[in-house]
This record gives structure tokens, sequence and C-alpha cells, in this order.
């Protein structure tokens, strides 16, 4: 029933016969075409970041002041307003509540004539249709979906591993909660009565925001262990690893991948059993093998790294629509590399529902499945355009900051990086912002807001305007918050400027997490005015370092030239944000 399918230019990876239940169909022609104009329309907001959540919660929080201070409304049922814009877009099962709840509160607290009252009643009413306009979506293309399988099932293969979906949300959920609730009551013995209600607000929000999570999580394990227990619907479809890191799933006829029905976000799982200590000192090399390649890669044109992956035949198991859970079984990617070789040599043979020598990739969505609108294609195209162009402008940077590497580093001397005026001028702007914002204001939304910028700052903003990495013939020095880290040169493991961001990592057990910088940049701009990021030039100063040791230092630092502790910085930071608090009027 296989067929070796192919794209110009990019060959899919076939899945082994073993791997396909019997009688599985392929997905495609006008079932498929049915299933996509399922969806709702393209006004109707489907894929929303968090961070469009968070500002979209931060209007409906401002609708709720109103409502608290000037309709003097509960705010238990005030918090519902920012809630309910929230539940739209993430939750669309619970304004079939939560609409008709909130309408009975503004029409008991609102006048008849009250316009502000009408605007609110017309828009929770709008974001209640189009919750149902997405659930409706929802049913028609699972109907599909089960359609298009034509009643053949399969029970998901052993490889899935355990469940997992939903615990991460479930945790935060419960945190949220607890933590809104404490707030609540906190907030309840306060005195002056506009201070309370809007403390108490944004304490019921915490606590709605906390069930959200909560209910989200749970009812994705839901359905995930549903797939697990009992046979699911299976279908033959087209995938690839798309360039931010999610699965793009394809119908079975799209060999030249032009038209990606959905997208989901997916994991594999591994199994880490020890096997003993042989077995475990041969894992442990071709790990090694393994991550040399990946930074090999991460060496590589970041616009090829920017690009998807290759087009594989897979087999999801559950009926695919937005909002849903799925497993997918697909053959491996055509870039393997030695260790990847080595391993299929040492590991039995896996299979997905029979015999068979050859391997597979068994993944569980780890993310509700995200339907793709023609429009959403379109914006998908022309963002991996300009992720391209931007590649391609880093690249450049890159290779000018490489420029004379070897006559700035043929001294051998000790040399340093640290942090410059664009990272200070970042720090300046954080606090200039947070003083704006919280400076202001009075009572709770001063202090509340106050502490929270005060410890987030004391604990970054030092490490921003005053990091520095120091090499010498032992190695890589960093200063920090609690003091100096340390990796020699064979340790290193990453050193790479990607976009804005500069990372050095280090193999070592006790180097910890990986050493990162952070600053703005605008690549367009660099190139046109000839200047080059100091990120890249540290970044490339570092690597040609790490692989050719006749340019390492000959000399070995001491102790003063290596940093210091960061934490003294932090307290006196606190203590000033503190003192600002108290004292200015």
């Amino acid at each position: 029933m296989s067929t070796n399918i192919e794209s110009p230019g990019r060959p899919s990876r076939r899945l082994p016969e073993s791997a396909v239940p019997e009688g599985c169909p392929a997905w495609g022609g006008e079932k498929a075409r049915l299933w996509a104009r399922a969806q709702p329309p393209v006004w109707v907001p489907v894929r929303m970041r968090s961070l469009h959540l968070l500002a979209l919660a931060m209007v409906g929080l401002a609708a709720g002041f109103w409502l608290a201070n000037s309709r003097e409304v509960p705010p238990a049922l005030a918090a519902l307003v920012p809630l309910h814009l929230v539940w739209t877009l993430a939750r669309p099962e619970v304004p079939r509540v939560s609409g008709p709840v909130l309408t009975l509160v503004l029409a008991w607290y609102g006048g008849v004539h009250d316009l502000p009252v009408l605007v609110g009643l017309l828009l929770v009413n709008a974001a209640w249709a189009l919750a149902e306009f997405r659930m409706s979506a929802r049913r028609t293309q699972r109907m599909w979906a089960v359609s298009a399988a034509e009643g053949v099932t399969a029970v998901v293969p052993d490889g899935v591993g355990p469940l997992r979906r939903g615990r991460f949300l479930v945790a935060l959920g419960l945190v949220l909660a607890a933590l809104g609730g404490v707030f609540v009551l906190v907030a309840s013995g306060w005195d002056a009565a506009a201070d309370r209600r809007e403390a108490m607000l944004a304490g019921w929000l915490t606590v709605g925001w906390g069930l959200t999570a909560l209910a989200s999580g749970l009812l994705s394990r839901r359905r995930a262990a549903g797939l697990r227990g009992a046979p699911a619907p299976v279908l033959r479809v087209l995938v690839r690893d798309g360039a931010n890191g999610d699965v793009e799933v394809f119908t079975a006829d799209d060999v030249a991948a032009v038209r990606p029905m959905f997208t989901v976000t997916a994991e594999e799982w591994y199994d880490d059993e020890d096997e003993g200590d042989e077995e475990d000192e041969e894992a442990r090399l071709l790990e090694e093998k393994e991550m040399e390649a990946l930074l090999d890669s991460l060496d590589a044109d970041t616009e090829d790294a920017a690009r998807p992956g290759p087009l594989r035949e897979a087999v999801l198991y559950g009926a695919p629509y937005d909002g849903g859970e799925l497993v997918i079984v697909s053959a491996p990617e055509d870039t393997r590399n030695g260790a990847d070789e080595a391993r299929s040599e040492r590991q039995a043979p896996q299979s997905g529902g029979g015999g068979g020598d050859e391997e597979i990739v068994v993944e569980s969505s780890m993310a509700p499945v995200r339907a793709l609108s023609g429009r959403a294609v379109r914006l998908r195209i022309a963002a991996e355009r300009a992720r391209a162009r931007r590649a391609a402008v880093y690249a450049d940077r890159r290779a000018a900051a490489a420029e004379g590497i070897t006559e700035r580093l043929a001294s051998r001397t000790v040399r340093r990086w640290r942090a410059g005026l664009l990272d200070r001028a970042v720090c300046l702007v954080v606090v200039v912002w947070a003083a704006l914002l919280v400076l202001g204001e009075d009572g709770g939304w001063r202090y509340v807001p106050g502490v929270f910028l005060g410890l987030v700052g004391a604990l970054l903003l030092p490490r921003m305007a005053a990091w520095r990495i120091t090499a010498d013939r032992d190695g890589l020095w960093f200063n920090g918050m609690r003091g100096v880290r340390h990796t020699e040169w064979d340790h290193l493991m990453t050193v790479r400027c990607e976009g804005g961001e500069l990372k050095v990592d280090s193999r070592r057990f006790g180097f910890g997490s990986a050493w990162t910088a952070h600053a703005p940049r605008w690549g367009r701009l660099e190139r046109r005015f000839g200047v080059v990021l100091p990120y890249e030039r540290t970044a490339a100063e570092i690597t040609a370092m790490w692989r050719d040791p006749a340019l390492r230092p000959t000399d070995t630092s001491d102790e003063r030239a290596r940093g210091r502790a960061l934490w003294p910085l932090g307290v006196a930071l606190g203590l000033v944000w503190v003192a600002a608090l108290l004292l200015v009027p």
C-alpha cells in the first residue's frame, strides 16, 4: 500500500509498511478539502500567543476596574470581563457559561440608557459568538476527519511513552489559583475602598487565570489519555518539522508541500532507563558525538537552519481538529549523523504495529492542534521569507565580525569582554519605564507592582549592565550574581550569537545553566552602516580561540580580573528602588 512519495528537490522519507495500520486510508482529495472548508471564518481568532492573551486581559482588566469603581460591581463578578475575553481565545468552551452570566451582571448593574454598559453587552455577546463559531467548526472538522478515516482504527504504538500531557498546566494552575486566593484574602482587609476593590479584582483575575490553566491541563490530559485508552481513527499524511519547531501536517497527495492543513507541537519520548555500565558509557560517547554534530549544524549558515525539514510519510492517530490531541508515527528525517547510525546498529528493531527493521519516530502532541486558514498559510510564508532575509543579514554581520580575528588575537594575552553602552542603555530604559509606570500611582497599585518590578530588576539588571567574560590559558571565566563560573576550553559546548542573544554553554557538570546575554538589534541598519554588534565579535573571537589552541592566551588571569559577584550591586539597586517607592511623592 505504501508508495514512494517524493517532492521536487525535497524527497520525503518513506514510512515502513510495518508501521502503517492495516487498511489505513490516505487523507486527501475531496475529504481533505471538506475538512479545510469547515474552519471558522478568517475573522475568528484561532492562533494567539501568550503575550497577546495577556495584553487582552489587561484591556479587560481596565473595563473591570471601571465596573467595580463606577457601578460598584463586586470584584469577583467584575473579574469575569477580562477572563471572558481570555476564555474566548484560549478556552472557547467556557463562554457558553460566562457569556450569559456576564450579560446578566451588566444588565443588573447598568441602566437601560447606560451607553458604556450597552457597549459592554455588545462586546460580550460578540465574543460569545466568536467562541460559538469556533466550537461549531471544531465539531464539523472532527466529523470530516472521522469520515476520512473510513472506520479504520488502531491502538497507538508502545513508543508513545507515558502520559505527560498537561502536567505543567495543572501545576501552574494550582500555583496561580493559590497565589490569587491569598492575595484576595490580604486585599480584603485594606482600608481604602478603591484600593481594596482593585486589588481584590486583580486577585480574582489571578484565581480565574489559574483555574483556566488547570482546566486546560486536565482537558488536554483527558483527550490525550483517550488516544491511549481505545483504538483511534488513523490517517496517512505527510509531515515535516517547521522552521519554528512545530510539526506541519500536509495531505497525502500534497507532495510539493504547498498547503499545510494544520500545525501541532509534538515531542518524542526517550527511555532513559539504565542498561549497564558498558552501555551507559557507550551511550555517553554517542551523545557526545551527537552534540558535536549539533554544534556543527549550529555553526552552519543560519539561513539553512531556518528552513523547514524534509517531507516525511506519517500516520496520524486521532481525528485532527482545532484544539485536538494526536499521536504521529513518521519516518525519520533524511539527515542522520554517525551517532544515529551507531544507535540504529546497537538498538533492537523498532516496530509500530508489526515487524520490520526500519527506524520510525513516534511523537505525541504537547500542545493542541491548530488549524491553518488560507490567510494563515500566506502569513507563514511571508514570515519564513522575512526570517530568511534576517538570517542572511545576520550571516553577513557574522562574517564581518570574523574578519581580522587572527590579527586581533595574535598577542595571545588575557582577553576580556564586558557589557557596553548598548547593554547599559537597555537597563536605563527599563528603569525609566518602571519608574513612570509605578511611581505615579498611589496605594496598592504603587507598592504591589513596585515590589515585584524591584525584585525582578535587582536580580536581572546587575547582570545585564555589568557582565564580564575573561579568557585566559585555563579557559573562560564568567561573573554572575553569586560569584564567578569557570569552564575549560575543552569543556565548551556552545558558543553562538543568535539574533540578539549571546550564549555560551559548557558540558562540565558543575557549570550549571548556559550563560546568556541579551540586547536588541536591527540587522538591516547594522549592514547599511557597516556596524557589527559587539555580541557577534565576542562570539567570533571566543569561537576562534576554542577551535584553534594557537590563538588562546598564554597567561593566567588574576582573581580580580575575572570579575566579582554581582549581588552587592543588586542589593544596592533594590535599596534605591525601595527608597524611591517610599519617598517619591
